[in-house]
């Protein structure tokens, strides 16, 4: 039988809002490739939400306060999930023994 000893923060949300774990053996399950997959899906879109709007605000035409309202939005949920992802990266990382 093997070992539990891995706790794994999920890139993703419960149902109430708090953070979602995964308890492992540190092998490669479905559920770890899916948050894996995840991850870097939420780092694509914040880097093409963010590509946008640098676009929307270089634009020759002012954004409405609509537009900047949204794009604002959206950056703010990229930040969240690419802070996240920094989080759970930070947590997956042996300490330095020299």
């Amino acid at each position: 039988m093997s070992q539990i000893n891995h706790l794994r923060l999920l890139p993703w949300s419960g149902a109430d809002g708090q953070p979602a774990h995964l308890v492992t053996d540190g092998r490669g399950s479905f559920l770890s490739r899916l948050a894996d997959q995840m991850e870097a899906t939420q780092l694509e879109t914040g880097t093409q939400v963010l590509k946008l709007s640098r676009a929307m605000l270089a634009s020759i035409e002012t954004p409405t306060s609509d537009e900047l309202f949204y794009v604002t939005h959206r950056l703010a949920e990229c930040l969240t999930d690419a802070l996240r992802v920094a989080e759970i990266r930070g947590q997956r990382i042996t300490g330095y023994e020299g």
